[in-house]
């Protein structure tokens, strides 16, 4: 019995892909178009696709056009080619204003672009270029009930952005270029106020301060221990028992000392 059953499941796959074989050859679209669909609903995607692929230009304006376009989008989605399913929702939802599937296709292709954003360390072209398809599709469906999953995909980019920005400006501290930390830090806090970062961020610009300050000549020192004597008393307004809080006063008691020498 076992052997039969593995027989007709043997025969049953031979059989649909030779079925897939002759979609593939034929010049016959109609036939294309009821096999891609037949793999579209059974989930084999990248089959489905390069038939999709194959007819696409052959039903523009069609009236099946409007469920190929969706399928084929869908498809591409599915089996995670972001890049082209942005595109293919996009273009869908330009061609097809009046569709009962307008709002769900403009959401996913903005959705698309959001899943190309790579880790915050590296290039954020992508993750800035999803962030204005999330923010168009809100301004555009204001009450569509993929909202709520819309501003939480905005977070996400937003605080990646942040961490970005962030870093970037750390890291100057990090290679000793204090003068741009100073610069790029101070940028950062105006820009993100709200930011959880602020505590860290004042304490590298007070960083920055201290040893752009501890190292200068002379003629520039009391001035630049002014400086980070203000970028320590903000750190710890910003947050009296911060994190930081020994070290900070560590650099306090160095200013102080170095600044002795100016007041003889």
């Amino acid at each position: 019995m076992k052997k039969i059953l593995s027989l007709l499941l043997l025969l049953v796959v031979f059989s649909s892909c030779n079925e897939y074989q002759k979609a593939l050859k034929t010049e016959d679209v109609a036939v294309k178009f009821e096999m891609a669909t037949k793999l579209y609903d059974s989930g084999k995607y990248a089959k489905a696709i390069r038939i999709f692929e194959q007819i696409a230009p052959a039903y523009r304006g069609k009236p099946q056009a409007e469920k190929l376009f969706y399928m084929f989008a869908q498809s591409y989605y599915k089996t995670k080619q972001y890049y082209l399913a942005g595109y293919q929702f996009e273009s869908f939802v330009s061609s097809y204003p009046k569709s009962e599937k307008l709002q769900e296709s403009a959401y996913l292709g903005a959705k698309s672009y959001s899943m190309l954003s790579p880790v915050y360390s590296l290039d954020q072209s992508d993750t800035t270029k999803a962030l204005d398809k999330l923010q168009s599709f809100i301004d555009n469906y204001p009450n569509s009930e993929y909202l709520t999953e819309a501003n939480a995909a905005v977070n996400v980019l937003s605080e990646k952005i942040e961490k970005k920005v962030f870093e970037n400006a750390k890291g100057y501290n990090t290679i000793s270029d204090y003068k741009s930390a100073i610069v790029a830090l101070d940028n950062f806090v105006a820009d993100y106020p709200g930011t959880p970062y602020k505590e860290d961020a004042l304490f590298y610009k007070l960083d920055s301060a201290y040893q752009l300050a501890i190292n200068s000549v002379p003629t520039k020192m009391e001035e630049r221990l002014n400086v980070a004597k203000v970028a320590q008393s903000n750190l710890i307004k910003f947050k009296a028992e911060t994190k930081y809080k020994k070290v900070a006063d560590e650099m306090l008691a160095r200013i102080e000392k170095d600044l002795q020498k100016f007041t003889k």
